[in-house]
C-alpha cells in the first residue's frame, strides 16, 4: 500500500502458469530465443505481465462504484504496461519454467559425461491488481509505486516439469520459494507547472510543483513526468512525458531531474527499507 498525500493505492500481485505451447513459444537452451515481435522481449511478447486499475471504488467524486471503466483508468493500465517493459524491471529468465527436452538427443561435456537438454516448458504470468482507496492526484505516481512494491514482495513456488503427467508441478514449500528477481528501483516523479495570470498581480510568473495534488493539477496546463532509475550510481532516465505548456524547455528539464534524483533517494528509504 502506498500514499501520496491523500491518495491511496493497494496493489496485489497473483501468478499463473502458461504453457509454452499454449503460448506458441518455442526455445531450447542452446538457442536464441524465438518468439513474435522482433526486438521485444519474452515478457512483452507473451504479455507475461498483465496490468490492471480500478477506479471504481468511490475513491474519488468521479469514480462511484459500479461504473464501467474509466478513460483515465484505461490510460494509467497503459501507462502502466509500457513502464514495467521500458525498464525491464521484470526479467525473462525468472518467469521461465525449464524441463528436460522430450526425446532429445542428450549431449556431452569435456569429461565425455551425458549431459541433459533443457528447454522452457512454461512461464509464469504476473496479474499486477491496482487499487485506488482514495485519489486526489500523483495517480500514475502512486499506482507506480505500489507495484515496486508488491513486485518486491513477490515470491514464486518451486515448480518443476512433470514428464508423467505432461505438465508442471509447483512445491508447496515455503523455503523451496524464490523472490522475483527484479532490475533497477524505476521512479516516477510528478511536476506540475503554475503560471500566473494577467490581472492576479504576478502576471507571467511560474511556479513547479512537486507531486500536485487534485486541485493543484486542474489550476496547472502542463505537466511532466520523469520516470528514472539511480540504482547503478548512475541516473538513467528511462522516459519524459511532457503535457501541455511551454514553459519547462532544456534549461528546465535539467533543474527537474536534479529534484527527481533527490525524491529517487526518498523513494528508496520508503521502498527498500
Amino acid at each position: 500500500m502506498i500514499r501520496i498525500g491523500d491518495t491511496t493505492a493497494v496493489c496485489g500481485v497473483r501468478a499463473e502458469i502458461l504453457g509454452a505451447d499454449d503460448a506458441g513459444y518455442s526455445e531450447t537452451s542452446s538457442s536464441a530465443p524465438r518468439h513474435k515481435g522482433g526486438m521485444k522481449s519474452t515478457a512483452q511478447a507473451l504479455d507475461l505481465l498483465v496490468p490492471n486499475i480500478e477506479l471504481a471504488t468511490g475513491c474519488a467524486p468521479d469514480f462511484l462504484p459500479g461504473m464501467p471503466p474509466s478513460k483515465m483508468a484505461q490510460e494509467l493500465v497503459a501507462r502502466v504496461y509500457a513502464l514495467l517493459h521500458a525498464s525491464a524491471l521484470v526479467g525473462d529468465e525468472c518467469l521461465k519454467i525449464w524441463g528436460p527436452v522430450v526425446d532429445g538427443d542428450e549431449e556431452e561435456d569435456e569429461e565425455g559425461e551425458k549431459e541433459e537438454t533443457l528447454e522452457v516448458k512454461a512461464f509464469w504470468v504476473l496479474y499486477i491488481d491496482i487499487l485506488f482507496i482514495s485519489l486526489d492526484g500523483n495517480a500514475f505516481e502512486a499506482a507506480w509505486a505500489a507495484v515496486l512494491g508488491a513486485l518486491q514482495d513477490v515470491y514464486l513456488p518451486s515448480a518443476t516439469w512433470a514428464a508423467d503427467r505432461q505438465a508442471v508441478v509447483c512445491s508447496d514449500l515455503v523455503s523451496g520459494a524464490k523472490r522475483l528477481e527484479l532490475s533497477g528501483l524505476p521512479v516516477a516523479v510528478g511536476f506540475a507547472v503554475f503560471s500566473a495570470k494577467e490581472g492576479q498581480g504576478k502576471g507571467g510568473k511560474n511556479w513547479v510543483l512537486i507531486d500536485p495534488d487534485m486541485f493543484e493539477e486542474g489550476l496547472c496546463e502542463e505537466t511532466v513526468t520523469l520516470l528514472l532509475d539511480c540504482s547503478s550510481g548512475e541516473t538513467r532516465l528511462i522516459g519524459v512525458e511532457k503535457v501541455g505548456g511551454v514553459v519547462v524547455g532544456r534549461n528546465e528539464m535539467g533543474g527537474l531531474i536534479g529534484m527527481a534524483e533527490k525524491r529517487w533517494e526518498e523513494w528508496r528509504v520508503v521502498l527498500k527499507g
